[in-house]
């Protein structure tokens, strides 16, 4: 099956005419079942929910947790909130970014590991913390910079 065939699937199983607000449930939906949105997938749905293609991509850009690519194999979601910064997060930004080879938002070419940026996990007193593959890790130092990369890496 083609990935249009597959999302206009999900868009068939999920939407109906009388559905209003499902622009959300939708995209959650297709990201679930592919790993991201893929850029065909916003006339495909605007169509659907008689909405316009700024409307969908408006959505999901305003989302960070919305993809338009594939996602790496590994996602290292960094906190950039105020407690964590307070307690080293950029250093450790700088050194995590160094360590992996790949800037904050991006992927590497790879597509083996991905530095995202989040804000706050709710663990603000152990901070500078991260989620590694939906594992949260507190209290990250140089040496919790290290067993990740190793981590991720493998």
């Amino acid at each position: 099956m083609t990935q249009t065939a597959q999302i206009q699937s999900i868009i068939d199983r999920f939407v109906h005419s009388d559905q209003r607000g499902a622009l959300l449930p939708l995209l959650h939906e297709i990201q679930e079942e592919l790993g991201f949105i893929a850029p065909g997938a916003v006339p495909l749905i605007a169509d659907a929910l008689l909405i316009s293609r700024a409307e969908v991509h408006g959505v999901i850009s305003f989302y960070p947790d919305f993809r338009t690519e594939p996602p790496a194999r590994h996602v290292i979601k960094l906190c950039r909130a105020e407690s964590c910064q307070a307690r080293g997060g950029a250093a450790i930004e700088a050194e995590l970014s160094h360590h992996l080879g790949v800037a904050m938002g991006h992927a590497r070419k790879d597509g083996q590991v991905a530095l995202e940026p989040v804000y706050c996990l709710g663990l603000c007193a152990i901070g500078p913390n991260a989620m590694v593959d939906d594992r949260p890790v507190a209290r990250i130092d140089s040496a919790a910079i290290g067993r990740i990369a190793g981590e991720v890496e493998a």
